[in-house]
């Protein structure tokens, strides 16, 4: 990771903590390691996006639930890396844990029982992904939006509302996949590739 890299990411995590009117939040005691193991995961989930989705941290249990979903596998760990850099411990003040930050119902409502195992976390984040796609005829920016904001609130403006945070998380999610289909397509043969449309 460059120099100019870390003081961006430090920036928007500082930018981050401000928004949520808190302070950038301390490790705690005796959790220093773990944090800086998840930290280190999640360099290396980054890191990972130039050099193929392959590469990525789970990439196994991606691919599977990207195929019983039907979800495009670049999509769903474009998804992942914005919810949660790939650790399986994230949480958000909202209530929202795990790899793919399902809030505590849906989960519930998707079968997952261990927000933080990831093979649990992966299935029902790429599940509910599929069932947004399905809700809104295909349509990836309104099933990311929904999967952000809520389905309720992507169909009571229809499309993607115009709230900063889900705006940009559904930009970012969509740069993500971009680059890990833009790094398998560098890696594997033209005729093998399968490419995937963003509507």
């Amino acid at each position: 990771m460059s120099v100019t890299s870390a003081v961006s990411r430090m920036a928007e995590l500082e930018a981050l903590a401000a928004r949520l009117g808190g302070p950038t939040p301390v490790a705690s005691a005796g959790g220093f390691d773990r944090q800086l193991a998840a930290a280190s995961a999640a360099q290396a989930a980054a890191d990972a996006g130039a050099a193929g989705g392959a590469d990525t941290p789970y990439a196994s249990l991606i691919d599977a639930a990207a195929a019983r979903y039907r979800v495009d596998p670049a999509l769903l760990r474009g998804l992942i890396r914005a919810e949660s850099s790939f650790d399986p411990d994230a949480g958000s003040p909202a209530g929202a844990q795990g790899l793919t930050q399902l809030m505590p119902a849906t989960a519930a409502s998707l079968g997952v029982k261990d927000l933080h195992d990831p093979a649990q976390s992966i299935d029902g984040g790429a599940r509910y992904l599929r069932m947004q796609l399905d809700r809104f005829g295909g349509d990836v920016r309104k099933a990311l939006a929904a999967y952000n904001a809520g389905p309720g609130a992507v169909e009571r403006y229809g499309g993607v509302p115009p709230y900063a945070e889900t705006q940009a998380y559904v930009q970012r999610v969509l740069a993500y996949a971009e680059q890990y289909r833009n790094a398998a397509r560098a890696t594997t043969p033209t005729s093998q590739s399968t490419p995937y449309r963003t509507t």
